[in-house]
């Protein structure tokens, strides 16, 4: 028992110093980046930093797979350096016993992160893009409630509200909508009933509608008209709706299964955040691959040589993992393949053919 909290405190230590050394690396560079975007003429450095900063979590969070399997490597490293894992075999331990208490350490690592650091980095990416909307005077247009989708458009002299009870999947039709057009003051100017809006360059064309009229000063229900074909001005596209709904990594993963089953009532597609969730559920499985990985070339015993080759093939190995993985994930993302395959599969995979080369290696 000793020995396996003395492999699981030796990796958690190797994992902890790489990532604070890739923290500072990643903000240095998440700062260049910022200045560069952004004037620094109107803009103050210390903002700019504070913006770095907000950023650097998502970042980070992006590479963490990678982390663990330089971290595996370092530590296999330093025992095989020390003799250490020498010892450990004269005592009549084999390879795969040495491994469990890295690989549970790791295991649990993934989980932590999964269940507080997601709706951390959530929070403070949901954060990041509010300053950065703020900062090139834009917000967001879209909101998605049990209700059904909220959409807000115009500019400084006019704003209107549109609401609908379903949508397509890239919400440029819209059924059962309605729109609330205000003045700059917020003072209601009208109200438009219709059956179906559909999204065109410019204007927004609405069928079978009913159009109330605020501004008359008489009774606006005495005052309704019917109107086959209508238009309303927009200056909202296709893309700007469909990305107004952020990326699944700003939603924190306690929280998107109803945000995914909202998306699905109001009509959208919500695979990516799908893709995105069972992604966040195998990051543990993900992080026992890479130690595993890590360890299919490196658990030996420098004597034998080679040791930079084989260092070289583990950092090889895992980056292999880890891009096949995002491969997957993206192909999955884009409904190539099934969402289960997409994300269990290559870790699963991962994990087995390291396994088998262990076994191959250590008693083969």
């Amino acid at each position: 028992m000793t020995l396996h909290l003395y492999f699981a405190r030796k990796f958690l230590t190797t994992f902890l110093a790489l990532i604070g050394g890739f923290t500072v690396f990643m903000w240095l560079v998440e700062l260049l980046e910022h200045i560069r975007r952004f004037d620094s003429g109107s803009v103050g450095f210390g903002y700019l930093a504070y913006m770095a900063l907000l950023h650097l979590p998502e970042v980070l969070y992006q590479i963490l797979a990678l982390v663990v399997l330089l971290a595996a490597i370092a530590m296999f490293i330093g025992l095989a350096r020390t003799s250490e894992l020498v010892v450990t075999r004269a005592t009549g331990r084999s390879a795969l016993r040495s491994l469990a208490a890295p690989v549970l350490a790791a295991l649990l690592l993934g989980t932590g992160f999964v269940a507080i650091g997601n709706p951390l980095v959530a929070a403070l990416s949901k954060e990041y893009r509010a300053e950065e909307n703020r900062l090139r005077g834009s917000e967001r247009i879209v909101s998605v409630s049990r209700e059904g989708l909220w959409l807000r458009q115009g500019s400084a002299e006019r704003q209107t509200a549109i609401h609908a009870e379903s949508a397509n999947l890239d919400g440029t039709q819209l059924f059962g909508v309605t729109f609330f057009g205000f003045d700059r003051s917020d003072v209601p100017l009208y109200r438009l009933d219709a059956d179906e809006a559909v999204l065109s360059d410019g204007a927004w064309i609405v069928r079978n509608a009913k159009r109330w009229d605020f501004t008359t000063g008489l009774n606006p229900e005495a005052t309704a008209t019917a109107e086959a074909t209508s238009f309303v001005a927009t200056d909202l596209t296709r893309d700007q709706i469909r990305d107004s709904f952020g990326t699944p990594s700003a939603i924190p993963i306690w929280d998107l299964p109803d945000f995914i089953a909202k998306l699905e009532n109001a009509g959208f597609s919500a695979r990516s955040h799908r893709v995105w969730f069972q992604a966040e559920l195998a990051k543990p499985l993900t992080f026992v691959a890479m130690v595993l990985m890590g360890a299919v070339f490196t658990l030996r015993h420098t004597r034998l040589g080679r040791t930079g080759l084989m260092v070289l093939f583990a950092v090889l190995s895992g980056f292999g993992v880890y891009f096949t993985a995002n491969l997957a994930q993206v192909m999955g993302d884009s409904g190539q393949i099934p969402v289960g395959l997409a994300i269990w599969a290559p870790p699963s995979a991962a994990i087995l053919i390291a396994l088998g080369l262990l076994l191959h290696f250590e008693d083969g």
